[in-house]
C-alpha cells in the first residue's frame, strides 16, 4: 500500500514540474491496481511551449526528438531568444520538415 502512495506521489511531482515547465501533459489514466503498464495510461494529445519547455520536456513531449534534439533547441532559444513561430524550428540544427510536420500538433509558443 505505501509503494502504491509514494508511486502516486511520485507521478504527481512529475506532472507538477512539466507544466511549471511549459507542457500541456496528456490526461492519464491509472487503475489503482493495475501492474501491467499498458493498462496504466490513456493519454490526449501533448502541447509543448518550446519558447519555456527544459529539454527534457522537449525530448519526453515530442516525436523523434532526443536528448540532443532537445538542447539543440534549448540552446537555439537562449542564443536567438524565443521562436516566434513554429516553422522557425527549421532553423535549428537536426530538425528537418518531416520532424516539424510530425510535432505540429504539439507544439505551442505561448
Amino acid at each position: 500500500m505505501k509503494q502504491g502512495r509514494l508511486l502516486q506521489n511520485l507521478r504527481g511531482a512529475v506532472l507538477v514540474a512539466a507544466i511549471a515547465a511549459g507542457a500541456m501533459v496528456p490526461a492519464i489514466a491509472v487503475h489503482a491496481e493495475a501492474a501491467k503498464p499498458a493498462a496504466a495510461v490513456a493519454t490526449m494529445p501533448a502541447k509543448v511551449n518550446i519558447n519555456t519547455a527544459s529539454a527534457d520536456v522537449l525530448a519526453a513531449g515530442l516525436n523523434g526528438v532526443g536528448p540532443a534534439k532537445a538542447e539543440a533547441i534549448v540552446a537555439y532559444r537562449k542564443q536567438f531568444g524565443a521562436f516566434e513561430s513554429v516553422d522557425e524550428l527549421l532553423e535549428v540544427k537536426g530538425v528537418g520538415p518531416s520532424l516539424l510536420e510530425q510535432n505540429r500538433d504539439r507544439i505551442v509558443l505561448k
